[in-house]
């Protein structure tokens, strides 16, 4: 059965699920790279973002002390 991709409240919610799972994906990847090592520099240009932004966003998640968030 194939979506009705001229309904945009099915397009909206297929985002929401992309979007769900990339986040998902993507705390489990940082975490997976600080315990092998990697430094939030290589991380985030992994990311394509900054350093500051990605240790911002998951830096106490990692136990990192004095993070802000």
């Amino acid at each position: 059965m194939r979506p009705d991709l001229e309904d945009p409240a099915v397009g909206l919610r297929a985002v929401g699920a992309l979007y769900r799972l990339a986040e998902q994906v993507e705390a489990r990847s940082v975490q997976l790279a600080r315990e092998r090592g990697w430094s939030w520099e290589q991380i985030g240009d992994a990311l394509g973002v900054s350093r500051q932004s990605v240790h911002a966003k998951y830096g106490r998640r990692d136990g990192d002390a004095g993070t802000a968030r």
